[in-house]
């Protein structure tokens, strides 16, 4: 998937996940994530990963913006930037969450050690046969 972003749109979302991630409470994993979400009308929705001394309780960055997004009243989304150490990719339970707005999404992969280092790549790559329930 070809991103629909102007390289500025694009450097704008990268830079407000690498912002995000210092939000972070990753008071036992010490790996911090910053997602940022940009909206249909152009907002920019961010989120950190918040940790939970009850593992299961963790919530991921990327769900933080969505779940933000989705309460702000926003159902159409864009593009999605995440920073963390090395650019990895969403965990499977994000990817089906934002699955649940999107059939398909650019998503921009940061290094936030070494933010010249983005991957791009889609939710559709990421989750090509994606849970879905017949309406």
């Amino acid at each position: 998937m070809t991103s629909p972003l102007t390289t500025a749109e694009r450097n704008e979302l990268i830079q407000a996940a690498i912002s995000a991630r210092a939000g972070a409470y990753a008071k036992y994993s010490k790996f911090q994530v910053g997602a940022a979400l940009r909206t249909a009308d152009v907002q920019i929705i961010t989120g950190a990963n918040v940790e939970n001394a009850s593992y299961g309780l963790t919530i991921c960055a990327e769900r933080v913006a969505m779940h933000a997004a989705v309460a702000a009243g926003h159902r159409r989304f864009t593009a999605l930037a995440v920073a963390t150490t090395g650019g990895l990719t969403p965990c499977g339970a994000c990817r089906q969450v934002l699955a649940e707005f999107c059939d398909d999404l650019p998503i921009f992969l940061v290094d936030a050690d070494n933010p010249a280092k983005i991957a791009e790549t889609s939710l559709a790559a990421l989750l090509p046969q994606r849970f879905r329930l017949e309406e």
